[in-house]
């Protein structure tokens, strides 16, 4: 591992990490395969006793208590410290799923619709972007910013857009009563913290969506939350809505965690609604971004966009994973003024708060990316060599 990359524990953790409840995923060179894991003091202490897998164990019920009676009776194996699989000796950190679908919604921020339609409007190129920005900014801006999707007034600046000839599909699913969600990735295939992202080669216009991820049950349950990089293709899906797929599930594409902070007493869907998310982009060029937004500013509660994931009409049986929406809309500019921002290989990206932690990826091209290979058939057989399936 290069030695420049390697995190350590105090960086990604959650700042009040002693009262968290944290669950993730871990690659153990001592039990040859991935183990659910719980952080207690800095230590990886070993789940699978209780469920080999992370769809599983998020199906307990009364998890929380479960989880800190099995840690105060000592019944936990430990497989080292955090230290020890960030730096690469015991291991590796994966990210915190592994059967759960991994679903996003999307345009749920005022700023990020904006940007929506302006890629719709500049046909996917950065070149037209910044001219389109000045034109539709001081009129969209000012009637998305607040708005609650669904409600009356929104369905007001609805009609008054289309009055104006500014109504567009992303503006639609933005603030109309349905919200856009789909699929970001394949279960399995999601990268964790201190991992590699990929942009695929054919895009110059790309950027990382920072989001907050709710983690489900197969019931519809919200019971913990983590963070996420639904890294995005802005040239790609500009071209078309239909390319949305191209987009956004390439190679390495999504990365999750570093871990899922459960709800309990000491961290609730309160606290939640409360968090404010910072991005922090810094390349190998000198180049800088930075950025902070509120949770506040959802035009949707998580709760709906939960409720519009898993319903009668639509089941998860192993349960769920849903990226929130981004709060940013990248424009700084990098390659030349008025072409905004894109990703340069070697980037490092950190999307961090003090609730649930710090997710921290490197960028590179998605066909330079290791190759996923470890997917639902792997895990399966890896189980059952460990004498686990009864466990998943």
């Amino acid at each position: 591992m290069n030695s420049e990359r390697v995190l350590r524990a105090e960086t990604i953790l959650p700042d009040d990490a002693a009262d968290a409840l944290l669950v993730g995923r871990v690659w153990s060179k001592a039990s040859a395969g991935p183990c659910p894991v719980m952080v207690s003091g800095g230590r990886l202490l070993d789940l699978t006793t209780i469920a080999a897998t992370m769809s599983a164990l998020l199906e307990k019920d009364d998890l929380a208590d479960l989880l800190r009676n099995a840690s105060r009776a000592s019944g936990l194996a430990d497989l080292g410290s955090l230290d020890d699989f960030l730096s690469g000796e015991k291991g590796m950190v994966l990210a915190p799923i592994d059967l759960q679908a991994v679903k996003a919604a999307g345009v749920t921020f005022a700023d990020s619709m904006l940007e929506r339609v302006i890629e719709e409007q500049a046909k996917g190129d950065p070149l037209r972007a910044q001219a389109i920005r000045g034109k539709l900014a001081p009129v969209l801006g000012d009637s998305l910013r607040g708005l609650v999707a669904g409600s009356e007034q929104a369905a007001k600046v609805k009609a008054l857009l289309q009055d104006m000839g500014l109504w567009s599909q992303y503006l639609e699913v933005g603030i109309g009563p349905d919200a856009e969600i789909f699929t970001k990735s394949q279960p399995m295939s999601s990268v964790g913290c201190g991992a590699l992202v990929g942009i695929h080669p054919i895009s110059q216009w790309n950027n990382p969506e920072p989001e907050v991820v709710l983690a489900l049950r197969s019931d519809g349950t919200i019971v913990g939350a983590t963070l996420g990089n639904d890294v995005n293709l802005r040239d790609v899906e500009g071209r078309s809505a239909l390319l949305l797929g191209k987009a956004k599930d390439n190679n390495a594409s999504c990365s999750i965690g570093p871990f899922i902070r459960l709800f309990d007493d000491a961290f609730t869907m309160d606290d939640l609604r409360r968090v404010r998310v910072a991005l922090r982009v810094s390349g190998d060029d000198g180049f800088e971004m930075t950025g902070e937004s509120p949770m506040e500013a959802i035009s949707r509660s998580p709760e709906n966009l939960a409720s519009q994931l898993m319903n009668r009409n639509h089941q998860y049986p192993d349960g769920a994973v849903l990226f929130l929406g981004t709060m940013f809309a990248p424009v700084k500019d990098r390659r030349g003024v008025g072409l905004g921002f894109t990703h340069e290989v070697g980037d490092k990206v950190e999307i961090s708060t003090g609730k649930l932690g710090r997710l921290v990826n490197w960028v590179e091209r998605s066909d330079v990316c290791p190759e996923w290979t470890f997917g639902v058939s792997a895990l399966i057989r890896n189980l059952a060599g460990r004498g686990l399936l009864e466990k998943a």
